[in-house]
């Protein structure tokens, strides 16, 4: 009973919270035993600059809501052990390509909602243990294949909401173990039909809210563990099975909110994963129901919010609805006006009427 006792004691002893001698001014600092390591929060405390006097043993930096600006040479040099920054909401430009010269352990940096223009080249290559990048909230133009060079074990990197335009070839090339990439509410007009070459373990791609006209034939074909791809508000409207290639283990697709009027009949032949699909808010007036003949695990499909005709010339997608166990949005007839605003369901396939 005492070594129990004892041993709980001990526990007790190695988990306690101490102040740390030598804390930045202005910031309050707190040491953790078993092992020894430090964890520094700056947040919100009027900085102008990167702190310089930091705990050896630190390996939380909590840097939030300041006023910094650039991120000098060696910045991360003093504290060896840090494996989280939160930078979000400084007024961060500029970043030096040796900022980050050090820092080997560093697995979290979040530099969301700053005023990054550029990322310099090779700014990251010394990160070989970063696992999330955010940067998102920022004003960055360009990416270029050597600004990751090196990020061999990233696996999340967030980019919404900047003013890239373009994804040159081989940009991601080096982030092969890349899980999760975030690119929507950009500007992106123009991809490389090489933008994704290297991410063959993205599970997670996100281009919502771009200005995509066009997706290149070929341009998914190095994503074949792809399982989520949304490509919502974009100004998309074509879809073939070539922009499709090598899709074959994707399971959600997103595409409201596009431009889309026509599907042909073997575009998702490929993809027998897939089991949501969303098509809402397109231009559809009618559709093939053989689209979906190929396509056994699919279970949810949103297709309404599209103007739909409800004439002879979708009867085949009438029957396949009548037969299938998929659920759907329910979709309502646009057109002829006998029909407007009925539930496309409703009807029989046999008594809608054709076109003159």
């Amino acid at each position: 009973m005492q070594f129990s006792v004892w041993l709980i004691v001990v526990a007790v002893v190695l988990l306690v919270v101490q102040d740390v001698q030598g804390c930045p001014d202005m910031c309050k600092c707190t040491r953790k035993s078993s092992p020894e390591k430090s964890e520094v929060n700056c947040h919100k405390r009027g900085l102008d600059n990167f702190p310089s006097n930091l705990p050896k043993d630190a390996w939380v930096l909590h840097l939030g809501e300041n006023g910094i600006v650039n991120l000098k040479a060696g910045a991360l040099k003093p504290v060896p052990r840090i494996e989280s920054i939160n930078l979000e909401r400084n007024a961060i430009k500029v970043i030096h390509s040796r900022a980050f010269f050090g820092a080997k352990q560093l697995m979290l940096l979040n530099l969301n909602d700053n005023h990054i223009t550029n990322l310099p080249p090779r700014g990251f290559q010394h990160l070989l243990n970063l696992r999330f990048l955010m940067l998102g909230q920022n004003q960055i133009r360009n990416l270029r294949p050597e600004t990751f060079l090196g990020m061999k074990n990233l696996s999340d990197l967030d980019l919404p909401q900047n003013r890239l335009t373009t994804l040159q070839p081989n940009v991601f090339k080096s982030l092969i173990i890349l899980r999760v990439l975030d690119l929507s509410l950009n500007r992106l007009h123009n991809i490389s039909p090489k933008a994704f070459t290297g991410l063959r373990q993205l599970m997670f791609l996100n281009l919502d809210n771009n200005r995509l006209k066009i997706i290149p034939a070929g341009a998914f074909r190095p994503l074949q563990s792809l399982e989520m791809l949304v490509l919502d508000n974009n100004f998309l409207s074509n879809l073939s099975r070539s922009t499709l290639e090598g899709l074959g283990n994707l399971q959600e697709f997103y595409l409201r909110n596009n431009k889309l009027e026509h599907l042909p009949p073997d575009v998702f032949r490929d993809m027998p994963k897939l089991s949501q699909l969303a098509l809402s808010g397109n231009r559809f007036k009618t559709v093939d129901g053989n689209v979906f003949a190929h396509m056994p695990e699919l279970k949810r499909l949103y297709f309404h919010d599209n103007p739909w005709q409800c004439d002879c010339n979708i009867d085949s997608f009438v029957r396949w609805m009548g037969h299938t166990k998929v659920s759907l949005s329910p979709l309502r007839c646009a057109g002829p006006p006998e029909v407007w605003n009925k539930i496309l369901s409703s009807l029989q396939a046999s008594k809608m009427p054709c076109p003159a």
